[in-house]
């Protein structure tokens, strides 16, 4: 039996060697951890090739790479298991001023209360719009969730149980 795939997509201004992307690898030697330069659209188009073909992914997503994410899972609710979003930039236009329909994708949202990036609030009345299957944890964290990512089970999360 084959591991469900699982992509993490970083932020605007990180990369495929960032602190979560390490220690996601570390946890999830599998995991898919591509690079991604330029505007939105650049950078969907760069992720559509490698969700192409797939099913069943866990996309885990931060900040621009959780609205990344989001996109590419409303766009195509059945080639994704799960969702996971970490200070996704929802209020990115592309995104909140026409959102999308809602999907079913079981979607799990950490999002700093200390957040100067992205908003809580719009972000939070965003996914209780999109998604059907929501939880959403609002965490004493700032946009990073530097101190959050540390303590999530990622493990239990993903329900691949202990590493």
């Amino acid at each position: 039996m084959s591991e469900t795939p699982i992509l993490f997509i970083h932020g605007l201004m990180s990369s495929s060697q960032g602190i979560k992307a390490v220690m996601l690898r570390g946890l999830f030697p599998h995991i898919l951890i591509p690079n991604f330069e330029g505007a939105l659209d650049e950078r969907m188009a760069q992720l559509a090739p490698i969700l192409a073909d797939g099913s069943d992914w866990t996309i885990i997503g931060s900040s621009m790479g959780g609205l990344m994410g989001a996109i590419f899972a409303c766009q195509h609710p059945q080639q994704v298991q799960k969702l996971i979003l970490l200070a996704p930039a929802l209020i990115w236009p592309d995104f909140a001023d026409h959102p999308p329909a809602p999907i079913s994708t079981p979607t799990i949202v950490y999002h700093g209360r200390r957040d100067t990036v992205v908003p809580l609030e719009p972000v939070r009345v965003l996914c209780e719009r999109v998604f059907t299957n929501l939880t959403f944890h609002a965490v004493d964290d700032d946009h990073r969730l530097l101190e959050t990512v540390q303590v999530i089970n990622w493990p239990s999360l993903l329900n691949r149980g202990a590493v």
